[in-house]
């Protein structure tokens, strides 16, 4: 059976500092899969520039020139991650036969692509890679991931605990992917959606080599947020019961407050009745705010606007030009 085409999609946003380091590691990474016959020749890593405002764009050009395996996809703007990396996974998926995703911080274990590929050849069509811990993680984003975490799975969504976007995806399952149209996209989710056969390798996240976060706290809670509107409408019902429990309380008061009133002991409750107003105003405000974003999301759907839109595409010309050489090459292997 001939090797597999590997393709490592890498998502890049201001990765200017990292970019060397992550090729050289990557690169090294490709060699022995391929010396070890685990990869085909014609694996890639594919960067992604969601458009950087920094030097992204020009080293991945430079490196492009200079690495046999490094190819680019540069995006006209900034569309966010969770798009920038479908936009490498569906050109890649083309051209592939298996894809690993990653991001350029090298804070996932660069070692494990090896087991990814191995769990591959075994059979299965999606490798998720799963930290073991959060040691290196301050205490707030611990609390908060896995906070996020356990409160997905109650809202009903099917997450991969621990599980970021760090994972391998057969070609079968990229196809599969790319029937997902929607635009509010939570990859993570989508991902467990398909249902082909997957497994879990675990390892030790790691600092990052260089440069700043690209998920701030505020970045961080906004994709918490779409990722369980996208997949729950359990917020929504959680409304509908506090209001059925607000009616039922305020009923028994009203019972409570006329029984006070015919025999005649009645007050005039000034502090409760607006501490009432005040909690309810505030609660319907809240309620119509999240209504609102299920709505929103319906009317961003509803446009069905390309997710991104494509600047350069050095990956598929690079393949484009292989498939013609090697057909060439067959056509006067014949004529000899």
């Amino acid at each position: 059976m001939n090797s597999p085409v590997l393709t490592i999609v890498v998502p890049c946003y201001n990765e200017e500092e990292v970019l060397q380091e992550t090729t050289k590691q990557l690169s090294e990474m490709i060699t022995l899969l391929i010396k070890e016959k685990l990869v085909a020749e014609k694996s890639k890593i594919l960067y992604v520039d969601d458009g950087s405002r920094d030097r992204t764009w020009p080293i991945i050009e430079e490196l492009n020139g200079v690495h046999p395996y490094v190819t680019g996809l540069k995006l006209a703007h900034n569309v966010g991650h969770q798009k920038a990396l479908l936009a490498g996974l569906e050109i890649a998926g083309k051209n592939s036969d298996c894809v690993i995703s990653i991001d350029a911080d090298l804070q996932d274990d660069i070692s494990i692509i090896k087991d990814f590929v191995s769990k591959y050849h075994e059979g299965y069509e999606i490798v998720y890679g799963v930290r073991k811990n959060r040691d290196s993680d301050t205490l707030f984003k611990r609390a908060t991931a896995q906070g996020f975490y356990r409160f997905m799975q109650k809202m009903g969504v099917k997450v991969v605990y621990n599980h970021a976007d760090y994972r391998l995806m057969s070609k079968r399952a990229l196809e599969e992917l790319s029937r997902y149209k929607e635009q509010n996209l939570f990859l993570r989710g989508v991902v467990s959606l398909i249902g082909f056969k997957s497994t879990e390798v675990y390892y030790n996240r790691k600092e990052r080599f260089a440069g700043e976060s690209k998920y701030p706290l505020k970045k961080m809670l906004s994709f918490a947020f779409d990722g369980i509107t996208s997949f729950s409408v359990a917020p929504i019902r959680f409304i509908t019961l506090i209001g059925f429990l607000s009616f039922l309380i305020s009923s028994f008061v009203g019972i409570y407050a006329l029984i006070i009133k015919l025999i005649g002991h009645a007050n005039t409750g000034w502090t409760s009745i607006i501490v009432s107003i005040w909690f309810l105003g505030g609660l319907l405000l809240m309620s119509v705010g999240l209504i609102g974003e299920y709505i929103g999301k319906i009317y961003e759907e509803t446009k069905q606007r390309p997710r991104y839109a494509i600047e350069s595409d050095l990956y598929t010309n690079e393949m484009a030009q292989n498939d013609v050489s090697k057909r060439f090459n067959m056509i006067r292997g014949k004529k000899g």
